[in-house]
């Protein structure tokens, strides 16, 4: 499987917002002791995200095709500051990310360059390609940076 074909890249999108972007999506049972994990299947494709903590966090998103592991990320955000609350940072965030794949102009592996969400700007990104890729994401507040999240991954063989 190509990870740089119009299936991966559509089943991916859809698994990103079909999960922890989407504040609907349910939770898995846990992979691992105190981890939130997601999980979304479609034809041979599996996605999964794992992930500890909440204004500070980190966690690995996994796709599988027909069993096999084919592709990965790790990502590690931390809110700096801390009268920011889990909730309001996800609903920021989430907004953000269901956004994935609209802007052409970075891989969908995150949200868009850029998007403006009320008082909130939020920016992405990204060094190299679906097979190799490390990338910043980050929230600002009146132009203040309340917000960062550090993620690298690509093919896995």
């Amino acid at each position: 499987m190509n990870i740089n074909n119009k299936e991966f890249l559509e089943f991916l999108v859809k698994a990103k917002k079909g999960t922890y972007a989407n504040s609907n999506a349910p939770k898995v049972i846990p992979s691992r002791l105190k981890s939130k994990d997601y999980e979304f299947t479609d034809g041979n494709f599996t996605y999964h995200d794992t992930y500890f903590g909440g204004v500070k966090f980190m966690g690995e998103e996994v796709v599988y095709y027909n069993d096999n592991i084919l592709w990965g990320m790790n990502y590690y955000g931390v809110t700096l500051d801390d009268s920011l609350t889990e909730e309001l940072m996800d609903k920021v965030l989430r907004v953000a990310l269901m956004k994935v794949g609209e802007d052409k102009s970075v891989i969908p592996i995150r949200g868009p360059k850029e998007f403006i969400n009320e008082d909130y700007l939020y920016t992405f990104n990204v060094d190299g390609d679906m097979e190799n890729f490390v990338g910043t994401e980050q929230i600002y507040k009146d132009k203040k940076l309340i917000y960062e999240l550090k993620c690298h991954g690509g093919i896995i063989k």
